[in-house]
């Protein structure tokens, strides 16, 4: 099993930056791929962005390329989510997923919590 716990969400206005940060244990971080995704209300969850197990391969969702980064730390057993120049409609619940493939969209196995990111304007 592999818990995981987003962290870092929260208001911020047009235009500003927020990072995410999913914690995970339970298994070795480094043998899992990871992605972040977010569901709007009434809205179906998509997929924002994934990485895999060394970070050197990267995909993002066309709504964020460009603005968003994500990154992992190993050692740290954390993956991030850089949110630059965001918009209202990034308004959303965040979260994160794991996976010992790279399926890149889905499916995953584990998924975090979620974290609420509201972006006003």
């Amino acid at each position: 099993q592999v818990q995981l716990v987003e962290s870092g969400g929260g208001l911020v206005n047009t235009g500003g930056s927020l990072r995410l940060s999913c914690a995970a244990s339970g298994r070795t971080f480094s043998n899992f791929a990871m992605g972040w995704f977010r569901q709007a209300p009434g809205k179906e969850r998509e997929f924002i962005a994934a990485i895999n197990w060394s970070g050197g391969s990267k995909y993002y969702a066309d709504a964020v390329q460009g603005r968003f980064t994500i990154s992992r730390d190993n050692a740290r057993n954390t993956v991030y989510l850089q949110m630059n120049s965001l918009k209202p409609e990034d308004t959303a619940v965040y979260y994160c997923a794991a996976d010992a493939s790279f399926p890149v969209k889905e499916p995953y196995n584990y998924w975090g919590q979620g974290t609420q990111v509201t972006v006003s304007s």
